[in-house]
């Protein structure tokens, strides 16, 4: 009689396991979902979202990687286009929306050739050439553009703000972002490079948006340690301690036996005269504000409030980095080893009482290499909307004048890639061209978001601007608040060749790596208790952050 056969399980009980087209229909559907879910922000018209976490904050915004970074995303193939976004906003800055809803077309187009039994290795290489063709045809479409350009480089910084909920400042942002990217841009072996993380942006409920201002120093939410210090000092002199201004206790465990009341004294004595001689040393050498990265002894703040000088303790590493690259002061680790040439220069420090807060400003430092954006605005919510566009305008602002390149926005470069593509694409024989064809179909998915988010007419408006880039004017693109196609260098609507670049080549890398897998083994406790991956709600997405999205 004939064994009776066990079926082998090569996965734990409770594991799954999706085999070839299961695997990628899932997939796909993974990543078209969360594209879907940021679609309706995209461009000017484009709507909000509201997030709300487990804690019950509530976050209002449309920008893409904002709302991916609080959804509760479990689902792994959903996870590659979130990275999508992250690479985006790390990498320019904004166009995290574009990365994202281009990657979710790509896989809608490469589920149709799926369907038609083409391969997914020859999409995956179809995907891959006219990737690397995109990059070429937008390096010839790029226009240059000069750092001393300002008007240039407003009309880029007001772009990227459009349909951020800060249009009724935009001007007063747009300037303040391109005032300070030109301040702390720097020449480094003849190539222009801009460390955004120099332009620090402080947010104050209270006024309104157009109250916002530009420092030429560094704001530091902090203030004075001791009331008798000055409020104000001009052309101040300004230490930097990594130190703490207290006696330090030993590194070894010590017992003092005091055996009378003089000794006792004596040791309280030595350790005043140890914060004196601190102060002294600090006097010394001309310093009128003291930061401190650590504690302040009560008793050094009583000596330095003696001899009028102002400081602060407890600053941030980062604040006093910044500091530092402001003021041209150096960080000193010992007290005793400060020299009147570690100390910088600003022509004010100045506390003052900002909606209730006292925040110290470092102003009027001579060019300094680090600066400060005081916003204002009238709510909580508001204020943080308006950070979000004011960080997309530095961004891209810091983008430009890196490389140099910009070309036309509102779905005018797409469209121009697109019809290049569909030429490259009669190149090539074979399945590969129509994978081509498909990424090049792709790529319209901009302008006709942006069509359907402003309640415009998608078909009509994506005829007239093919006809119009086949009659070579390929800066045209959509204007979606009088709903036609105009050029839109002429608009004011630009954008940095970067946003595009790196768009695309995030947006068909994630999507080849999803087309690639064709086997989903997954553990039992994925997404700790999520839905099954194939599940209905989407699969292991963690039900979304149980928002029904």
């Amino acid at each position: 009689m004939a064994q009776m056969k066990q079926p082998m399980s090569v996965t734990e009980d409770g594991g799954q396991r999706f085999i070839g087209r299961d695997a990628q229909r899932m997939n796909i559907l993974a990543g078209r979902i969360v594209s879907e879910t940021v679609k309706t922000t995209l461009g000017p018209r484009g709507m909000d979202k509201m997030l709300v976490d487990s804690m019950g904050d509530v976050v209002i915004t449309n920008d893409g990687a904002t709302i991916l970074k609080e959804m509760d995303i479990a689902h792994p193939a959903a996870k590659m286009i979130v990275e999508v976004a992250k690479t985006q906003d790390d990498e320019v800055g904004d166009g995290t929306t574009t990365a994202v809803v281009i990657a979710g077309e790509l896989l809608k187009k490469s589920e149709i050739l799926l369907d038609q039994n083409v391969h997914p290795t020859v999409v995956a290489s179809g995907y891959k050439i006219a990737a690397e063709e995109a990059d070429t045809i937008l390096k010839k479409m790029a226009i240059k553009v000069d750092i001393n350009d300002s008007d240039m480089l407003l009309k880029i910084a007001n772009t990227a703000m459009t349909g951020k909920g800060a249009e009724k400042a935009k001007d007063t942002l747009g300037k303040l972002a391109v005032d300070a990217v030109k301040q702390v841009v720097e020449k480094v072996n003849g190539k222009w490079e801009v460390d955004t993380e120099n332009i620090k942006i402080e947010k104050k409920v209270g006024g309104s948006v157009e109250d916002s201002t530009l420092i030429q120093g560094i704001i530091i939410d902090k203030e004075r340690v001791h009331s008798g210090m000055p409020e104000r000092i001009n052309n101040a002199k300004i230490a930097l301690l990594a130190t703490a201004m207290e006696v330090k206790e030993t590194e070894t465990d010590a017992e003092i036996r005091i055996t009378d009341p003089e000794m006792l004294q004596r040791f309280i004595e030595q350790e005043e005269n140890m914060l004196k001689k601190m102060v002294d040393k600090i006097k010394s050498v001309g310093a009128t504000v003291v930061f401190c990265q650590k504690g302040i002894d009560d008793l050094a703040q009583h000596y330095l409030a003696k001899d009028g000088i102002l400081a602060v303790r407890r600053v941030k590493k980062s604040d006093m980095k910044a500091l530092a690259r402001a003021t041209g002061a150096r960080i000193a680790t010992k007290i005793d080893d400060l020299e009147e040439s570690d100390l910088g220069t600003a022509g004010l420090v100045d506390e003052k009482r900002i909606s209730g807060d006292e925040m110290i400003f470092v102003e009027k430092c001579k060019d300094p290499k680090s600066v400060s954006l005081l916003l204002r605005g009238g709510t909580e919510h508001f204020i943080e909307s308006v950070e979000r566009a004011l960080d997309d305008a530095v961004g891209v602002v810091a983008s430009v004048i890196e490389d140099g390149t910009i070309v036309a926005g509102g779905g005018a470069s797409d469209m121009e890639l697109a019809k290049g593509l569909k030429d490259v694409a009669d190149k090539y024989s074979g399945r590969e061209q129509l994978a081509i064809k498909a990424f090049a179909d792709a790529l319209e998915v901009i302008p006709r978001t942006l069509a359907e988010n402003a309640g415009l007419d998608p078909i009509d408006l994506l005829v007239e601007l093919r006809s119009l880039h086949e009659s070579n004017k390929k800066n045209f693109g959509i204007d979606v608040f009088t709903g036609k196609a105009v050029d839109m260098f002429e608009a004011g609507v630009i954008e940095p060749m970067r946003i595009k670049e790196q768009a695309i080549k995030s947006a068909s890398e994630s999507t080849i790596m999803i087309l690639r897998i064709d086997d989903v083994i997954a553990a039992s406790d994925l997404g700790h208790g999520a839905p099954p991956m194939g599940g209905p709600g989407m699969g292991g997405m963690g039900d979304m952050g149980d928002m029904g999205m």
